[in-house]
């Protein structure tokens, strides 16, 4: 299967390593947080050096709590960024997704190379991102949440499930509408990926059933996203406790090649080149066992 951004395509096939970096100074984790733009711009080429396939660039954060950013003060973060990336020809050979919910900081982004959008909402809080996608035929990342940042809570703080049972029929519907309303919209198949939304609204438990019926969301015949890297439940599982970011990358490494073996193929990570080196054994594994 290829995912199909603006002028390039992804095989997913194989698992493709999306490298997080977050131009704001909020971000959960302090791995990948880069508010200066010569900065950002050199980690960015750092991840591309260690094998991302694509690079996720963010200028809200959407952690548990965050507040809203408004799009003027995104586009303030974001642009200097994309302006260096095309200046050293980054842009050309590691295509950037924007991590956005605003239309409008969209078609800036798409307006300077950027070849997907990943929208938090699946397309709901901004009523013309779809048209937006559909008419700038770059990728879309739909991903399901169940409210959004200002509201959640890390998962192994929730003081209650918000979804029923173990959310999987929940999340697979909602992502089966969500997809539909961008088809609807314009937006081709080929350019749709999906994400459970791992850590949005969900409990400890319910990560790691959505994690298990990755199959079942597979059927709904798009990329799946994986999107764990390094958050509050990963640490509760590896670790036995509460912990910090900074601590989680041995956890989110077993997480992420379980994930990418139940057929995840784009794995959207802070830590690219520890990710590349579990991958490569992963691989090798899998050759001699052949």
């Amino acid at each position: 299967m290829h995912w199909h951004l603006r002028t390039t395509s992804l095989d997913c096939s194989r698992p493709q390593l999306v490298g997080i970096l977050n131009v704001t100074p909020d971000s959960f984790a302090a791995v990948g947080r880069e508010p200066d733009a010569a900065l950002a711009a050199r980690h960015a080429k750092t991840l591309a050096d260690e094998g991302a396939a694509m690079l996720d660039i963010g200028a809200e954060s959407t952690r548990p709590g965050a507040a809203s950013v408004p799009p003027e003060e995104q586009l303030r973060r974001l642009l200097p960024v994309l302006h260096a990336l095309g200046e050293d020809g980054l842009l050309s050979r590691c295509p950037v997704s924007i991590d956005t919910t605003s239309s409008l900081v969209a078609e800036r982004a798409l307006d300077l190379g950027a070849q997907c959008i990943n929208d938090v909402s699946g397309g709901t809080a901004d009523p013309r991102m779809l048209r937006v996608v559909a008419e700038r035929a770059c990728g879309f990342i739909v991903m399901h949440r169940v409210q959004p940042p200002a509201r959640d809570a890390y998962s192994d703080r929730m003081p209650a499930p918000l979804l029923a049972g173990s959310g999987v029929d929940e999340v697979r519907d909602t992502l089966a509408r969500l997809r539909d309303a961008a088809l609807h919209a314009g937006v081709q198949a080929i350019r749709i990926a999906l994400d459970p939304g791992l850590g949005f609204g969900k409990t400890v438990e319910q990560n790691l059933a959505l994690i298990a019926a990755t199959p079942r969301l597979l059927a709904l015949g798009h990329p799946i996203m994986s999107a764990l890297s390094r958050k509050s439940f990963v640490g509760r599982v590896g670790l036995g406790r509460e912990s910090t970011p900074e601590e989680r990358l041995p956890p989110t490494l077993a997480f992420s090649l379980h994930h990418a073996l139940l057929g995840a193929s784009l794995l959207r990570v802070h830590d690219v080149g520890a990710h590349a080196a579990a991958l490569r054994v992963q691989s090798e594994l899998r050759n001699i066992a052949d």
